[in-house]
Protein backbone atom coordinates (compact mmCIF):
# COMPACT_ATOMS: atom_id res chain seq x y z
CA UNK A 1 0.00 0.00 0.00
CA UNK A 2 1.03 3.63 0.36
CA UNK A 3 3.49 4.84 3.01
CA UNK A 4 3.02 6.10 6.22
CA UNK A 5 3.21 9.98 6.53
CA UNK A 6 4.65 11.18 10.01
CA UNK A 7 2.85 13.56 11.38
CA UNK A 8 3.63 13.70 14.59
CA UNK A 9 0.05 13.29 16.17
CA UNK A 10 -0.33 11.03 19.26
CA UNK A 11 -3.91 10.72 20.60
CA UNK A 12 -5.09 11.10 24.23
CA UNK A 13 -5.61 7.78 24.48
CA UNK A 14 -1.82 6.78 23.57
CA UNK A 15 -0.35 9.91 25.56
CA UNK A 16 -2.55 8.23 28.70
CA UNK A 17 -1.48 5.12 28.41
CA UNK A 18 2.43 6.15 27.53
CA UNK A 19 2.13 8.51 31.32
CA UNK A 20 0.70 5.64 33.25
CA UNK A 21 3.16 3.54 31.88
CA UNK A 22 6.15 5.77 33.03
CA UNK A 23 4.42 6.40 36.22
CA UNK A 24 3.89 2.72 36.66
CA UNK A 25 6.48 0.79 35.42
CA UNK A 26 5.77 -2.31 37.43
CA UNK A 27 2.54 -2.76 34.92
CA UNK A 28 3.43 -4.73 32.31
CA UNK A 29 5.01 -7.32 34.73
CA UNK A 30 1.48 -7.46 36.48
CA UNK A 31 -0.12 -7.85 32.66
CA UNK A 32 2.02 -10.82 32.14
CA UNK A 33 1.16 -12.32 35.47
CA UNK A 34 -2.12 -11.96 35.12
CA UNK A 35 -2.11 -13.24 31.28
CA UNK A 36 0.10 -16.53 32.64
CA UNK A 37 -2.79 -17.28 35.03
CA UNK A 38 -5.74 -17.17 33.26
CA UNK A 39 -4.96 -17.72 29.50
CA UNK A 40 -1.51 -19.52 29.09
CA UNK A 41 -2.34 -22.74 30.12
CA UNK A 42 -1.16 -26.11 28.88
CA UNK A 43 -4.15 -28.16 27.29
CA UNK A 44 -4.83 -31.52 28.09
CA UNK A 45 -6.19 -32.74 25.10
CA UNK A 46 -7.26 -35.85 26.62
CA UNK A 47 -9.87 -34.22 28.65
CA UNK A 48 -10.87 -31.84 26.15
CA UNK A 49 -11.57 -34.68 23.77
CA UNK A 50 -13.42 -36.34 26.66
CA UNK A 51 -15.49 -33.21 27.58
CA UNK A 52 -16.64 -33.01 23.92
CA UNK A 53 -17.50 -36.49 23.69
CA UNK A 54 -19.98 -36.44 26.34
CA UNK A 55 -21.57 -33.40 25.40
CA UNK A 56 -25.39 -34.17 24.65
CA UNK A 57 -26.69 -32.44 21.92
CA UNK A 58 -29.48 -29.33 23.11
CA UNK A 59 -33.00 -28.64 21.66
CA UNK A 60 -33.60 -26.05 19.32
CA UNK A 61 -35.96 -24.74 22.38
CA UNK A 62 -34.32 -25.23 25.51
CA UNK A 63 -37.87 -24.69 27.01
CA UNK A 64 -39.63 -27.21 24.86
CA UNK A 65 -41.45 -29.68 27.20
CA UNK A 66 -42.72 -32.06 23.70
CA UNK A 67 -40.46 -34.68 22.43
Amino acid sequence: MGKKLKTGYESDTTRLIRGLLAKNPGIADEQRKGRSLWWDKKLDLDQLRRARESRVPQKGYVYQTED
